[in-house]
């Protein structure tokens, strides 16, 4: 058996979202017989976890929190000399001194937008400094993220790890055609959003910019794709505005289904925005990148480190977030010149195979986990690059 890593994790499926896929991710492309998952319950979890080739331990509730019943189970499954790996920083990685004293030799904590929020925040940026000072290693998503860790994480730690596209999967043809089908949409022309409905994801102001593109593309549709607070206030606006024949929500689709939804788009939009005073913040968005594997352009919002997953110009467009017009003007002159949108989806699919690719992730990751190894002081600040 090789070197023992454990996962400790509240993010991971069935739960949905993009740390829950990309802490997923990074367990799954390990030795299965090196990695354990501590993670909570969630509904679904039993028949999720016997699909996994690694062993994954489930916490009795919904939440973990750096707690003594959580340090206790914790430090249960740490081997003598493991590498623990926390999936998300902040708060548990306040668990770090028990799993050192539970013999941890190394501890690597994984860091996505919320953790640069911490940062800019008195009370949370003393929590997030203890954290730190119990790693080994903090990874960052990209310059964005960085700028403010930086603040209270020193430098030597820090080391770029953004998450992976399966090209495989996320790909030109994944099976949109079937999901137009199965939604009635015919050939129109289909702006795809896919993501948690959170009022930070835009999804609100797509709805009002959506009667702008109707006047310069009256037969297009927008499909909304995800489950969240925000979806009985935007079915709401779109009742008030009259929409329905135009807007389609999809609800929740299952990991495996989500290549066939961007396949059945022709842009993809999320244009997200920071809010709360600059603490409810995108970290990267890799829905923008997933989208770019699948061959098409998107429009991001200009809200942290997102604009780091897109080129503007070349296999999308950055766009301010709470500009409905600025939104609609994007999404408008893309449908309207495919051939342009076109050309953005073939460059992005070959960006994301160059630079995106989890093969590339996964060499990145091996490397933090081995305690004899030196750490490298980050890999790479190029704005737009995941790994070099």
């Amino acid at each position: 058996m090789g070197q023992r890593t454990l996962i400790i994790t509240n993010d991971f499926p069935p739960r949905a979202g993009g740390i829950q896929a990309f802490v997923h991710g990074l367990a799954s492309r390990l030795p299965p017989d090196s990695v354990v998952v501590y993670a909570p319950r969630w509904t679904g979890c039993e028949e999720f976890d016997a699909r996994q080739p690694y062993r994954v331990v489930r916490h009795p509730t919904t939440l973990m929190l750096p707690t003594w019943p959580v340090a206790r189970r914790a430090a249960d499954l740490v081997e003598k000399g493991a590498t623990v790996v926390f999936g998300a920083a902040a708060p548990l990685g306040l668990l770090a001194p028990v799993m050192r004293a539970a013999g941890a030799a190394r501890i690597v904590m994984i860091t996505h937008g919320h953790e640069a929020s911490w940062a800019r925040l008195p009370g949370a940026r003393r929590i997030l400094r203890r954290i730190g000072a119990g790693a080994d290693v903090v990874t960052y998503l990209g310059d964005f993220t960085r700028r403010h860790l930086a603040r209270v994480i020193p430098e030597g730690k820090l080391v770029r790890l953004a998450p992976g596209v399966d090209t495989d999967a996320f790909r030109p043809g994944a099976g949109g055609e079937a999901v137009r089908r199965a939604l009635h949409l015919g050939d129109r022309p289909v702006v795809v959003c896919v993501s948690r409905l959170v009022p930070r994801k835009g999804q609100d102001m797509l709805i009002r910019a959506w009667p702008m593109v109707l006047r310069r593309v009256p037969d297009a549709v927008l499909l909304i794709v995800g489950d969240g607070p925000s979806r009985r206030s935007l079915e709401r606006a779109v009742t008030r505005a009259r929409l329905w024949s135009s807007v389609v929500f999809a609800g929740p689709v299952r990991w495996s289904e989500l290549p066939a939804y961007y396949d059945a788009g022709d842009v993809f939009a999320m244009p997200c925005r920071t809010r709360l005073g600059g603490i409810d913040v995108e970290g990267l968005g890799i829905v923008y990148l997933e989208a770019s594997a699948t061959g098409l352009p998107v429009v991001a919002g200009s809200s942290g480190g997102a604009p780091e997953a897109v080129r503007h110009g070349e296999t999308g467009l950055v766009v301010d977030g709470r500009s409905p017009g600025e939104i609609a003007d994007a999404l408008a002159g893309l449908l309207t010149d495919p051939e342009r949108a076109r050309e953005m989806g073939r460059r992005g699919r070959d960006w994301v195979e160059r630079e995106w690719r989890w093969d590339l992730v996964t060499t990145r990751f091996a490397g933090l986990l081995a305690p004899h190894k030196s750490t490298p002081r980050r890999f790479g600040s190029r704005r737009g690059a995941a790994q070099e």
